[in-house]
């Protein structure tokens, strides 16, 4: 199974997008599955703030994995996850317009109004699981 199938079905087992985009990845990268989980919880549907898209602060993570600093002087490190983190944002945002939540979804899930919108329109089931797929496939090719 491909990174952005391991992505979706971890979606579709209900986690939301972050936890899902880094959980597919966390047995590559020596984390431990429920760790990546625990930690990526607060980032889904845009950390509920209305900000950046979960799949994307997945993905960042992921990044982070690979190429993060472990060194306070290993810079190299920090400008290459940075490098990798503008390519993916763009790469994401040059197919779906943004990486925020609330203009992906079209509605703001930080209101009630906004959430039962989403729910009614089926919107997590279906366009937030191909944001979840494409966050992994995106990764995928960055990532080598």
């Amino acid at each position: 199974m491909n990174n952005a199938d391991k992505a979706k079905a971890i979606y579709k087992e209900g986690f939301s997008c972050a936890p899902a985009v880094l959980a597919a990845y966390c047995e590559q990268f020596g984390l431990q599955k429920d760790t990546a989980l625990k930690i990526a919880t607060g980032f889904g549907g845009g950390m509920h703030l209305d900000q950046t898209c979960g799949a994307v602060t997945g993905a960042i993570m992921v990044i982070g994995l690979k190429y993060g600093k472990m060194r306070a002087d290993d810079n190299k490190a920090k400008e290459k996850t940075y490098e990798l983190v503008k390519r993916f944002a763009n790469k994401f945002k040059a197919r779906y317009g943004s990486i925020e939540c609330k203009a992906l979804l079209g509605c703001d899930i930080t209101t009630s109004e906004g959430m039962q919108e989403a729910r009614d329109k089926k919107l997590f089931s279906t366009i937030c699981a191909e944001y979840v797929g494409t966050a992994a496939e995106i990764l995928d090719e960055l990532l080598g």
